[in-house]
């Protein structure tokens, strides 16, 4: 087992598809790690004391640095663990921009088919929190025009999954070949969602003989080797620790960042979500790493990516 600062910490509830994502890349690459459990509803005070406000599931923590949204989480257990690799081939670039549909447009459309087929079957707290999160502020209506427009939904899905279905049926084991990736996990988790909280998911999903070998073959990755820690200890473990991130920011930054600068930064949705406040300790084209002090858990760094996120100056 790594040593307490560098042990990899998954903060993420079991039902949360997103988490599924990166728990299907921890089976992957073989890793180690430790699971907190957190709530699946606000607040979640052992989550936002750590991330500065920002309670999308999964967060991961390294010591003091912690990883919100899983395009950053993935990119950085690349970066730490190369071997094996995300990306079976050379189509990185390729993945990456295609992970920005999978993470948005399919994604989002398999939530308005979860969330539209169960109607007022949701709990209504369950229903304003997640209406609120991915339909904005005029959840409700959303919730409504979702519930009635179901059969365009589902044509909208089988579409693309029609497509994937007939990317496996030469036999391969997984989307890109013989060898696991990433986009394997980024689409896996909408199928693992559907097929897990939509009650006609799997009777939808046989019709995809192919894509359901493949499920088979993705869920046969595992998650690693996971074991239970408290939020407790995950928030001892960052006061004890201290990030190594250098200050520098890449050249050419459209928004003129400068290391030191005062910013806000959080998802660009009209999602009602509070932006975590902190000063620019590093960013390129794809990340922006914030430092925050909290008296609490002491100085943190805190990961975002740069698509699909907004900075602001403060």
């Amino acid at each position: 087992m790594a040593d307490k600062v560098s042990t990899i910490i998954l903060h993420n509830y079991p039902q949360s598809p997103v988490a599924e994502k990166v728990r299907v890349v921890f089976g992957l690459k073989n890793l180690s790690w430790s699971s907190v459990d957190i709530p699946r509803l606000p607040p979640k005070p052992k989550l936002t004391v750590l991330t500065g406000g920002y309670r999308r599931t999964p967060v991961m923590q390294i010591g003091a640095d912690i990883y919100c949204d899983s395009q950053c989480i993935i990119r950085e257990l690349e970066r730490r663990q190369a071997t094996p690799g995300i990306m079976p081939t050379s189509d990185a670039g390729l993945m990456w921009s295609l992970s920005r549909w999978t993470d948005g447009a399919f994604f989002d459309l398999s939530v308005k088919i979860v969330l539209g087929s169960a109607g007022d079957n949701l709990p209504k707290d369950f229903a304003e929190d997640r209406g609120r999160l991915y339909l904005g502020e005029n959840w409700a209506e959303g919730l409504k025009q979702a519930n009635a427009q179901l059969p365009h939904l589902v044509a909208q899905i089988r579409a693309p999954l029609s497509w994937l279905n007939e990317q496996l049926s030469d036999g391969r084991d997984f989307l890109l070949g013989s060898n696991a990736g990433a986009i394997d996990a980024q689409i896996y988790h909408v199928a693992w969602f559907l097929r897990g909280r939509w009650s006609a998911g799997p009777e939808f999903l046989s019709e995809f003989e192919h894509l359901e070998r493949w499920e088979n073959n993705v869920n046969g990755l595992g998650h690693g080797d996971v074991s239970e820690m408290s939020a407790d200890e995950a928030i001892e473990i960052a006061r004890s620790s201290e990030s190594d991130i250098k200050g520098v920011v890449a050249p050419n930054d459209p928004q003129g960042l400068v290391v030191g600068d005062k910013v806000s930064v959080g998802p660009d949705v009209d999602g009602g979500e509070q932006a975590v406040d902190g000063i620019v300790r590093f960013a390129d084209a794809e990340t922006i790493v914030i430092e925050r002090e909290d008296s609490f858990v002491g100085t943190v760094c805190v990961h975002f990516p740069r698509a699909g996120y907004r900075i602001e100056t403060t």
